[in-house]
């Protein structure tokens, strides 16, 4: 029988895994859960542990069981992420993506890590402040050039992140670029009745099942990947605009592997074509394009972040366009697919579809399908102006004297002005 997690025993676990004393004093509670995988539970200790508050807070999670015999294969991954890390300090020395995990219980499948009460879920900044400043999402874009430049064709890197957990094989990695499963007429049993709106449109556009198919023959990984790089998984320090550094950072590691760029990229777009896609005025009386012009955050408020966000990315890695000539083609493409995934995730956890995802998938047809002209909609500029600064820079002769070099990146966060 495995041992089920509760803010009633969750204290007297982490003392018998050393993790807290009964002098800390410590308090749970349950967090909300944002999806049917894990319960998660906030734990704070007092005492002499926090140099500004004296107090420090655990993130534990658990993974919810289907039977006895689940493998807790996501939690493993951050686990496995957590030991490439120590096990190749070129890669611990990015601060941004720095792990936070403590303690993996493999067998109960539970996961403890530091929790960051100084961070913000970059989603919720966006929404409470509704100010998105090209400084952060330049940050992002530079922290993941770095890790994808770092293990970019590394066979190290690649064999470690092809462990498998104890009992299992892994032959191959992931492909994320899936279309949605035939559909049979279980559907009308599972999914809510406007739903089914959803499936009629999709199986009507054969052009998006043709784009994904394209993507998924195309996909080369070749680097470290965090797959699921959404707002959400991204942390902002409350004192942002003081800092010269590590403004952000990256968690949530669950489902890295060996992938493409463009994935990870594409995930980040949609991310943020997501908070204007959200915000559209729907009507029976005006038309989809109005309702798009309508919407309360407008698509030019975030195309600067967005911009910012791919040029800082290039000129982390300038390399990759080498590479991959179609690169930002592949990443609206990406956007185009993970803006869909995201309808299927919220119709299968929350049963809910309105006309709002209509609307979504629409936009996501454009983005798989017109993959050329949908750069210039998300970034507005085209392709060629995005990608000129750094072809100059991908093609300098300094390529092959790196690959004899080890890249340390200490990056030091401090206040501006001291």
């Amino acid at each position: 029988m495995i041992f089920t997690l509760s803010s009633h025993n969750v204290i007297q676990y982490l003392q018998q895994a050393d993790l807290c004393s009964s002098e800390d004093g410590a308090s749970a509670k349950n967090l909300p859960e944002t999806n049917n995988k894990n319960a998660n539970l906030l734990v704070t200790l007092k005492g002499d542990r926090h140099p500004s508050t004296g107090a420090r807070t655990l993130l534990v999670k658990q993974e919810h069981q289907i039977d006895d015999h689940r493998i807790p294969e996501e939690f493993f991954k951050e686990w496995l992420f957590h030991q490439l890390l120590q096990q190749f300090p070129v890669l611990g020395n990015i601060a941004e993506i720095a792990s936070l995990v403590l303690h993996f219980d493999e067998e109960n499948s539970i996961l403890v890590r530091n929790y960051l009460s100084e961070y913000l879920e970059l989603r919720d900044f966006y929404q409470n402040s509704d100010i998105y400043p090209s400084e952060i999402a330049t940050a992002i874009g530079s922290c993941l050039g770095v890790l994808h430049r770092a293990t970019f064709n590394r066979r190290e890197y690649r064999d470690f992140m092809a462990t498998a957990p104890q009992g299992q094989f892994r032959y191959q990695f992931y492909n994320p670029a899936q279309g949605i499963e035939s559909i049979s007429s279980d559907i009308f049993g599972n999914a809510p009745t406007q739903a089914l709106k959803f499936y009629a449109l999709y199986q009507r556009y054969e052009s998006i099942e043709a784009a994904i198919a394209q993507l998924a023959a195309l996909w080369e990984p070749c680097c470290l990947t965090h797959n699921d790089l959404k707002l959400e998984n991204i942390l902002v320090h409350s004192r942002w605009n003081q800092l010269d550094n590590c403004l952000v950072r990256l968690i949530d590691w669950e489902a890295c592997a060996w992938g493409e760029p463009a994935f990870d990229l594409g995930t980040l777009v949609a991310s943020y074509l997501r908070i204007w896609l959200e915000s559209l005025v729907v009507d029976p009386l005006i038309t989809q394009e109005e309702s798009l012009q309508l919407a309360a955050t407008p698509l030019e408020v975030l195309q600067p972040s967005m911009l910012a966000l791919i040029q800082a990315y290039l000129n982390a890695f300038p390399m990759i366009l080498e590479y991959r000539h179609d690169l930002m083609q592949r990443v609206v493409q990406f956007a185009g697919l993970v803006l869909i995934q995201n309808i299927q995730d919220s119709i299968q956890y929350d049963r809910h579809f309105d006309n709002i995802s209509v609307y979504v998938l629409q936009v996501a047809k454009d983005l798989l399908t017109k993959p050329q002209e949908s750069v210039i909609t998300v970034f507005g500029i085209p392709e060629s102006e995005i990608v000129k600064p750094f072809t100059k820079i991908s093609k300098h002769p300094q390529a092959n004297k790196e690959q004899n070099l080890v890249r340390v990146f200490y990056n030091k966060t401090r206040l501006r002005g001291c």
